[in-house]
C-alpha cells in the first residue's frame, strides 16, 4: 500500500515516513503545496496524509484537487489547529479523518490502516479469497491452514492483487505501487518479474490454485481465470 505524506515540517514528515515504512507501507513525502500537486497528478496513492498549512497553498486545496481528479485515495488531514470549523470543512470536502497535532505515530498508523481496510476490504482485518487468507494487522498469509512466509514485496504484491481482483494491471502500475517514485532506479521490470515468480511459487507450493495470470503485452491479472 502506498502513502503520500504532505507536511512542511521536515522532522515530522521524516518521523511519519520512517514509522509508516516500518509498518510495511511504501511512503513518499512532499514538503510544499507544489510538490504535493505534482505527485498526486503523477502517481496513485492508497492514502494521503496532509497538513492544512503548506507553503504555497493549503491541505484543503489538496483534498479538493484529489476529489476533482477522482482519486480513490483515503485522506487524513493533520493540523495544529483543533478548530471545529476546520474539522467540519475537512469532512465536507471529502477527507476521511482529522488528526490534531501533537499525535502519537501509532495512532496515525492505526487510522491509516482503518481507512485502508474500509476502502479496500470492507473494514475487515482478515481478507479471504478462495483458499487464501490474509490477516491485515499481523501480515500473516495462509493457504487453507498452512501459513506461507512471504517477503515484504511479495506480501505487498499479494495485497495489491487482492485489492484489484479480475483487473488487468500494467507492469508499470505494479512497479510504481511497489517502489513509488523510486521505480526508475530499476532499469527493467526484471525485479518485478522475480517477485511475481517467487510469490506464485510460494502460493502454489502451499497448496493454492494458480491465480496470477500473465496478460501478453499488458501485465498481470489476479483471479480464477
Amino acid at each position: 500500500m502506498k502513502i503520500l505524506v504532505v507536511e512542511d515540517e521536515r522532522a515530522l514528515a521524516e518521523s511519519i515516513t520512517s514509522h509508516l515504512s516500518k509498518e510495511g507501507f511504501t511512503v513518499e513525502s512532499a514538503y510544499t503545496y507544489e510538490d504535493a500537486v505534482e505527485k498526486v497528478n503523477l502517481y496513485a496513492y492508497d492514502c494521503v496524509v496532509v497538513d492544512i498549512n503548506l507553503p504555497g497553498g493549503t491541505g484543503f486545496d489538496i483534498v479538493e484537487m484529489l476529489k476533482k481528479i477522482k482519486a480513490s485515495s483515503g485522506i487524513i488531514i493533520i493540523s495544529a489547529r483543533n478548530a471545529l470549523e476546520d474539522r467540519i470543512r475537512s469532512l465536507e470536502i471529502g477527507s476521511d479523518d482529522y488528526l490534531t497535532k501533537p499525535f502519537h505515530l501509532s495512532e496515525l498508523n492505526a487510522r491509516v490502516k482503518a481507512i485502508l481496510r474500509r476502502r479496500h476490504f470492507g473494514g475487515n482485518n482478515e481478507i479471504t479469497y478462495e483458499e487464501l487468507r490474509v490477516n491485515y494487522n499481523t501480515r500473516r498469509v495462509f493457504v487453507g491452514d498452512t501459513e506461507i512466509s512471504l517477503s515484504r514485496k511479495e506480501y505487498d504484491l499479494l495485497l495489491y492483487f487482492l485489492s484489484n481482483v479480475d483487473i488487468a494491471l500494467t507492469k508499470a502500475s505494479m512497479a510504481e505501487h511497489l517502489w513509488g517514485d523510486n521505480m526508475d532506479s530499476a532499469d527493467s521490470f526484471d525485479i518485478l518479474y522475480s517477485h511475481i515468480k517467487n510469490l506464485r511459487k510460494k502460493l502454489t507450493d502451499g497448496g493454492s490454485k494458480e491465480y496470477i495470470h500473465s496478460i501478453y503485452g499488458i501485465g498481470y491479472k489476479f483471479g480464477t481465470n
